[in-house]
Order: structure tokens, then C-alpha cells, then sequence
């Protein structure tokens, strides 16, 4: 028997968004097609393991597996009650544990299962093959041996991470380990190829070069992430060109591998729109949010479990939306809602006002046919109103506003320093990010005695200044011949005016007064789909096809803003016009969310290597609609800000000192 790829021809054809395809490619291509052939089981046990069970629920429900004929899925590493008359479907990585329990359960006189169907994740190494083969009393057993090639979690509909959650500590950490970090690309590289695999497409591959500062100076293996990855990727492709069928054999698309180090500020300022705030002030579990209800028998309010996905019409409305401008079209549509139940009027009485939560829940028990819609509304009230009580007691706004500042050149050193002996209630975790901003502006202002004596006005720990420290692997190298702890090496003048880490570009479209920060990514797909991107910091690792750029769907949106000032400054105002089409607004990402993908140009693939953010995420989609190419982001993994802080310190391995902060 041969191992073989799944086809799925069909699927990259359609013109269908990214998560579709790959939640279509595990329903059909795998469970359903197990349901053809000499399979005689109505009902099928699903086993998988740890990864391939979370790559399985990023993409389908459980009624969508159901739907196709499962009735119950298994982990491969426990143990299972045997089931002699039904088939098996198989769903594991290609490692030697795997294939050792999947053959231990088909052999002997006594199987676990009637027939297996194995979908292996991505390719099977050819010694493995080999041990299937050999066992002649489970290969009349199998009905399916194939590699699926998908090894990716679907976050979103244009987003994927490769669950390499450990990425920043293992290829930017101060230990060096060549051969962990070596080993975290290549399983990086096998599964961002999976995702080509899957859409059928063929990326001309560009990546960030190393920057070097001179000819003396050395590149080091954290240098040259990117690079190595590109290479890795690369490989996969060439091997799937050789042994996929249909796989196209010229440019179909564009990916650009990039790493955390392109961009210090967005992990760690704080996003305004609903979904990033969710993320950053609610105690979420992923995209698990827990509240109250009341309880159907009339005892004590029972919690309840929601997820907030693209499954629920609200949360997709207005996830992207700022959450002042959200909060307003909440209120819009239950007074609307309100408008157009007589019931609803009636519960709602002649109260004025804002209605709280429990008016919400009460009306969804007294209108029992409104059930559904109500309880989604409610709660979005509940969570807008936790939102805007945080940033009211956190004193959010004003901190909000000095970092924006910060970003645009508007504020410098002085300014935080005021604001941190004047705001004796901003947390630490505020506190701390507001210093990591000014660290990635201003590195020199945390040399020596700077960096302790700004540590002790914003009374924080030397726990809390490691996450600081730590910026300086994220960009330019220290100076080598000052010790590795020596944080940064760049000089300047105290007294130098004010920086700017972004040129404002409120001029160029409508947005909101803290909405003016944008990812360095923006920029970055913006030029690289005019192909405008600099061949010698971003380098093709293939040279594209001669009609490749010269095709109508690369580049082809023509967009010439207006020059405009870094140093511009808007007047402070909450509001902006409701009318403005920036891609933020709600029912701009309606329109684009159910945009014909047939009209769209060739995809661009954006990667970055040590964690991406909501707001790079938020960006992606809002391109999409610009340039009318799918923009779809990748990354080792999705951080919230708390997470990225967290991984930041790890990436030191001793203790650190004050003596650390000196030069």
C-alpha cells in the first residue's frame, strides 16, 4: 500500500476564504471520505491526538463532526473500551509514539476496530511508512493511509498560528541552544507549508535579511530567523511540487516572513477596539468568556460559558469596531430592538435611561421568542459596560492618550516621568508597559542609573524591569564589546528632541484620537503589494515568474495618500464621523467579512516569527478590503499583551540584578 496525499483540488479552486477551505478540507476530504469505499460502519470513532485535536476544534464544531458521522472522538494516548464493528478514523501527527499505539490497536487477533482510516498531519517520514507496511495483519485493516498536510490552527478567518508557543524564549533567549532553537523552525517551517498545502497555492517567499550594522560586525543565528525560515519553508514547497497533485508549479501568491523584532511597540500598547479589549481587561480563557445568568428555577444566577467567535453575528460586527464607537451601536440596537417589540416596551416601562444587565435578562424570560437574539445582546452590553468601567477606574483614557503621544513624537521622557509620580493608582502592569514603549523608542534612557532610577519612579520590581531588559534581543544587538547584559548601545543626547516611532497618518483617514497607533506591518504589506518593498532588507528566496508582478490582481489597488506631517497633531476628541469607511467600522467589516472572494487578487501570507498581535490581526482584515487581495497573518502564536510580557522575561535565563541595568 502507498501513502497519498489528499486531494484537495476542489477546495483550492473555490474561491473561498482561508478558514473555510481548511474546515472544509478536515469534514470532507478526510471524514467524509471515510464514509465511502469499503467502510460498512454507519457511526465512526474519531482519534486524535494532543495537536491534531486542537487543529480539529479551531475549525469545526462538534456538530459539524457529528454531522459526518461520528459518534465519538477519542485520545490515542488513552485507554479505550474496544469497539470490534465500527471503523476508525485516524487523525495523528507522523511521529513514531503515534504509529506505534495506531498499529498497536489494529493488530493481533482482536483489533480495537473494524477498519482504520489514517489522515496523517503532515508528511510521514519514510521509515514509518515502512513499520505500516511490515505489519501484514494491519494492513488488510486500513482503508486510508494519507497525509492530510494540514498542521495549523485556524484562528480566524485570516489567521493561523503553528501553536510554537515557546518561539521567542527558544530562538531569542540569551542561552544558546542552536539545536532547540533549530528544531522549533523546522517544525515552524513543516507547518506554515501545510497551509499551502492546503489552499493550493505557491508563495514567491521574501523575508526580512539580517541587519548587520557594518562589515566588522557578526551575524548572529537570531539575525538570521527569517532567513533560516524562508529556507525551511522552501524545502516543504519544492517536496510538495514533486508530490501533491495539482500543486501549482508557478508563483500563485505571496508570503513575507518577518519577526517580533519589526515591531516592539504593538505587543505591548494598548488597543482600543472591542475584541483587543475583551483580550487585554477581561479575565478570558482564549476566546472563553464566563458571566452570570439568572437561574431558570429562580435560585442563585448560574454561570454560563460563551465563546466569543465568528459564529456570533454581534462579536463579528463589532470586533474590530473601537469600543467607544462599539458600546454606541450596542446602545443603537436594543433601543432599536426596543423600538420594534411592543412586549419590549412594555418590560422596558417608561424607565429612562440606560438598561442594565438584569433588565436584559429579565426581558429575555419574558419574551421567551426573543430568546436568542436578546441573550446575544445582553451579553455584549454586560462585557462593553465591564470594559468601559475598567478604563473609567484605571484611569485608561490619560495613559491611553500618553502613549499614543509617545508613538507620534507628541511626548517624550518628561512627560512620563510626570504622569508616573502624578498617577499614584495606574497598575503596574500599566506602568510597565508604558516604560516598555519608552524603552523601544528612547533604549538609551535605560542604561545604568537611567534604567534604575526610572524603575524606582515607577516603583516597580526587577522581575517587572526584566521584561524591559529583555527588548534589547528584540532589536539592535548590544555592543559586543560591552558585557551581554550591557542592556542597549545606542547613544544619544539627552536633551535630543522628541522621537516619533510613527508617522502619523489620522490625515490620511478618520479615526479615533487613541485608535491613531498602527502596527509597522501596515506599512510593510501596503508597499509589498505595490512592490514597493526594498529587494535588499526584504529579499525573494525564488525569483517570481516573469508575468508574476505584471499580473492584474498583484498590486493592482493604485493608492497615493496625501503627504502628511509626522509631527501633525490632531485635536483630542473621542468622537470621529460615523459615515467613514476605514475598515474599523462595523459595517465596514461587514461588507468586507462577506466580500466575493472571486474579485479578490492573489493572497498575501504575512508571518511573524515570536507571536503576533490582535492589532496585526485587525490590520490584515482591514487590508483585505483595501488593497482587495486576502491578507491572512501567521505567527507562532497569538499574545495578548500579559502573555507577550510574560515570555518576554523568560527569554533570560539567570536572575537579574541592578548590576544588569549598568553599562
Amino acid at each position: 500500500m502507498s501513502i497519498s496525499d489528499s486531494d484537495s483540488s476542489s477546495y483550492g479552486a473555490d474561491c473561498k476564504s482561508f478558514k473555510q477551505i481548511s474546515r472544509e478540507r478536515l469534514l470532507h476530504e478526510m471524514l467524509r471520505a471515510a464514509k465511502t469505499g469499503d467502510s460498512k460502519s454507519t457511526w465512526k470513532v474519531l482519534i486524535m491526538d494532543k495537536l491534531t485535536v486542537k487543529i480539529m476544534s479551531h475549525s469545526c464544531k462538534m456538530a459539524d463532526i457529528t454531522d459526518e458521522g461520528v459518534s465519538l472522538v477519542e485520545d490515542i494516548y488513552k485507554r479505550r473500551q474496544p469497539l470490534p464493528t465500527m471503523d476508525a478514523i485516524y487523525f495523528i501527527q507522523p511521529t513514531r509514539e503515534n504509529v506505534v499505539m495506531f498499529l498497536s490497536d489494529m493488530s493481533g487477533r482482536t483489533p480495537l476496530y473494524r477498519k482504520a482510516f489514517v489522515f496523517f498531519s503532515s508528511a510521514v517520514p519514510k521509515e514509518l511508512v515502512q513499520d505500516i507496511k511490515k505489519d501484514t495483519k494491519v494492513l488488510p485493516r486500513i482503508g486510508a493511509l494519507r497525509e492530510m498536510n494540514l498542521e495549523y490552527f485556524a484562528i480566524d478567518s485570516q489567521g493561523f498560528i503553528t501553536n510554537n508557543e515557546r518561539a521567542l524564549e527558544e530562538l531569542f533567549g540569551d542561552e544558546e541552544n542552536n539545536r532547540k532553537a533549530v528544531a522549533c523552525l523546522n517544525v515552524m517551517a513543516t507547518r506554515i507549508a501545510t497551509v499551502f498545502a492546503s489552499l493550493r497555492e505557491f508563495p514567491l517567499v521574501r523575508f526580512r535579511a539580517a541587519r548587520t550594522l557594518d562589515a566588522t560586525t557578526m551575524t548572529t543565528f537570531r539575525d538570521l530567523i527569517p532567513t533560516k525560515l524562508a529556507a525551511g519553508v522552501w524545502d516543504c514547497l519544492m517536496k510538495y511540487k514533486k508530490t501533491i497533485p495539482n500543486f501549482p508549479q508557478t508563483e500563485t501568491c505571496e508570503l513575507l516572513i518577518l519577526d517580533r523584532s519589526i515591531d516592539q511597540i504593538a505587543p505591548v500598547i494598548h488597543e482600543w477596539t472591542y475584541d483587543a479589549m475583551c483580550h487585554d481587561l477581561l479575565n478570558m480563557e482564549g476566546n472563553k468568556y464566563i458571566h452570570e445568568v439568572p437561574s431558570k428555577t429562580g435560585g442563585l444566577p448560574e454561570r454560563k460559558e460563551v465563546l466569543l467567535e465568528d459564529h456570533d453575528p454581534i462579536w463579528l460586527e463589532l470586533r474590530h469596531a473601537h469600543i467607544a464607537d462599539a458600546s454606541e451601536r450596542l446602545h443603537e440596537k436594543m433601543t432599536s430592538f426596543i423600538s420594534k417589540n411592543k412586549a419590549a416596551q412594555i418590560q422596558h416601562g417608561s424607565r429612562d435611561g440606560e438598561m442594565s444587565t438584569r433588565d436584559l435578562q429579565k426581558m429575555v424570560q419574558a419574551l421567551p421568542q426573543y430568546s436568542e437574539q436578546i441573550d446575544k445582546l445582553s451579553l455584549h452590553v454586560e462585557i462593553a459596560g465591564k470594559i468601559n468601567r475598567t478604563i473609567r477606574e484605571t484611569g485608561l483614557r490619560e495613559l491611553g492618550q500618553l502613549e499614543q503621544d509617545l508613538v507620534f513624537g507628541n511626548a517624550g521622557m518628561k512627560d512620563v516621568i510626570k504622569f508616573l509620580t502624578a498617577k499614584d493608582d495606574i497598575t503596574r502592569e500599566n506602568k510597565l508597559r508604558l516604560l516598555m514603549i519608552l524603552a523601544a523608542i528612547y533604549p538609551e534612557k535605560f542604561e545604568g542609573e537611567k534604567g534604575e532610577n526610572l524603575m524606582k519612579v515607577a516603583r516597580l520590581t526587577i522581575e517587572d524591569m526584566r521584561a524591559v531588559h529583555n527588548m534589547r534581543m528584540l532589536g539592535a544587538q548590544p555592543d559586543t564589546k560591552k558585557s551581554v547584559t550591557g542592556a542597549f548601545a545606542l547613544k544619544f543626547d539627552l536633551h535630543k528632541k522628541k522621537r516619533a516611532a510613527r508617522k502619523d497618518r489620522s490625515g490620511e483617514e478618520e479615526t479615533w484620537q487613541l485608535s491613531r497607533f498602527y502596527p509597522i506591518i501596515e506599512e510593510i504589506i501596503e508597499k509589498l503589494s505595490k512592490n514597493d518593498l526594498a529587494k535588499e532588507e526584504y529579499p525573494c528566496l525564488n525569483d517570481p515568474s516573469p508575468s508574476f508582478h505584471s499580473s492584474p490582481f498583484v498590486g493592482s489597488a493604485n493608492h497615493n495618500p496625501p503627504a502628511h506631517s509626522m509631527r501633525s497633531r490632531r485635536t483630542p476628541t473621542w468622537a470621529r464621523p460615523r459615515g467613514s469607511d476605514d475598515g474599523y467600522s462595523s459595517d465596514s467589516v461587514l461588507k468586507h467579512t462577506s466580500s466575493d472572494f472571486k474579485k479578490m487578487g492573489q493572497r498575501i501570507f504575512v508571518f511573524i516569527v515570536g507571536g503576533a498581535t490582535r492589532s496585526e490581526l485587525r490590520v490584515c482584515h482591514k487590508l483585505t478590503g483595501k488593497l482587495k487581495r486576502e491578507v491572512i497573518l501567521g505567527s507562532s502564536s497569538l499574545d495578548d499583551p500579559a502573555q507577550f510580557i510574560t515570555k518576554l522575561k523568560m527569554l533570560t535565563s539567570h536572575e537579574l540584578s541592578l548590576d544588569d541595568l549598568e553599562i
